[in-house]
């Protein structure tokens, strides 16, 4: 009860302002990727080719097409990225890197939504040279997942301790859950894959690993924005073994009842305790204070979006200016002009009781953007933010698969 107390008067207490007066800053400088399909949605992040750089696998929706993107290092981030098609299915919402089979080549796991509700398998290349040979990828259906719901998002995460790394899904709308598919040894044996429910879901928008209570495993974080149980919440994870059979407690985080959206983890007050930032509709981030290493505790604040944005999507934390402070990006959709697609965020005071200034990223470009991957691309030594624009341009392609070169040190 003194928890919920504690939460329920956090709750109506707005902590953080946001000057709401438009910025007078210049955008910051846009470089494409990829433009070269349709419907361009979301990035995953990974090191595919181990050169130490962070490539990435984008799924488009429109275009029907999941393709991969090698960053070709900073002399040449500004152009078009080396890429490639690595499987061509419909209605894709979400791509993901994964080495399924631990052959040491890094595949792609696709979820579909629309008529398609299937997940995908896209299978890389053993030979390193032909990582970017379309004709050498070969893409197969996950028959556990066939028609099961329409698949929004996935996690590759060894769950049972056992064989290879299992798969965290969910969708959203009519049958829609949380839930887990067990890899079989081979994981290429496809028909042997076991989908395990673990909570029933609205829309799922985001799912993050981490050991939210120390034991040892890892624990599922997730947002779901629609239905009878929205909010930002974890799954405790019961352990290895026999235990593996017993449901996943589900501790509340904070945003219940809000129609949250992407969430990310990040140490915003430095206390050493990884908070949660999530975008809530229609125009607000909220900031989910950890109070302690229980995973239970949490104080919530509310940092407003300016007036002049489209209405909350995704949200990211880092130091842009060089201040040593965290600042926040944040991305929106629904932002035809006038209104702004991704703007960041400085903190003028103490977090809890300061000032959010606005500043321009984006400026009027672009409609619709998605995930914030906040990577230094050019080599100066400051985050650099990458995204993906679904909704822009002529017949609403999008801009497609694209970064923002920070502007904040000129």
């Amino acid at each position: 009860m003194i928890l919920r107390s504690i939460l329920l008067v956090a709750c109506l207490t707005v902590v953080a302002r946001a000057a709401l007066s438009g910025p007078s800053e210049n955008p910051w400088p846009r470089h494409v990727i990829d433009d070269s399909t349709r419907g361009a949605d979301g990035i995953r992040l990974a090191d595919v080719n181990h050169d130490g750089l962070l490539d990435i696998t984008t799924g488009w929706e429109e275009g029907g097409a999941v393709r991969v993107y090698l960053n070709p290092g900073p002399a040449k981030a500004k152009e078009k990225w080396p890429a490639v098609t690595v499987g061509r299915v419909g209605d894709v919402e979400d791509a993901v890197f994964v080495d399924l089979d631990g052959d040491g080549a890094v595949d792609v796991v696709s979820s579909c939504e629309g008529k398609t509700r299937s997940m995908f398998i896209h299978w890389a290349p053993n030979e390193r040279e032909r990582y970017l040979d379309e004709k050498a990828w070969r893409t197969e259906p996950l028959p556990a997942s066939a028609q099961v719901m329409r698949w929004m998002f996935c996690l590759p995460l060894q769950i049972d301790g056992k064989r290879g790394i299992d798969l965290v899904a969910g969708g959203k709308d009519k049958d829609a859950a949380i839930g887990w598919f067990e890899a079989p040894a081979p994981a290429r044996r496809l028909a042997d894959w076991r989908w395990h429910p673990l909570r029933a879901c609205g829309w799922l928008m985001s799912l993050v690993a981490r050991d939210m209570d120390g034991d040892g495993d890892m624990d599922i974080v997730f947002t779901d924005r629609k239905g009878a149980s929205t909010g930002a919440a974890w799954l405790e994870n019961p352990g290895l073994g026999e235990v593996q059979t017993k449901p996943w407690r589900e501790h509340a985080i904070g945003g219940a009842g809000r129609e949250v959206m992407f969430l990310e983890l990040a140490d915003l007050d430095r206390d050493g305790l990884e908070d949660v930032l999530v975008g809530a509709k229609p125009r607000e981030i909220l900031w989910l204070c950890r109070l302690d290493r229980s995973g239970l505790a949490w104080e919530p604040h509310s940092i407003p979006q300016p007036r002049n944005t489209g209405t909350a999507k995704a949200v990211n934390a880092a130091d842009f200016d060089g201040d040593g402070k965290p600042d926040l990006v944040f991305s929106c959709e629904g932002a035809k002009p006038p209104l702004h697609g991704l703007m960041w965020l400085s903190c003028e005071g103490p977090f809890t009781t300061g000032t959010w200034v606005p500043h321009v990223l984006s400026g009027l470009d672009g409609i619709k953007h998605d995930l914030v991957g906040l990577v230094d691309l050019n080599g100066d030594g400051h985050p650099d933010v990458i995204t993906s624009e679904e909704s822009a341009g002529e017949n609403h392609t999008g801009l497609g698969v694209i970064w923002y070169e920070n502007s904040c040190h000129r």
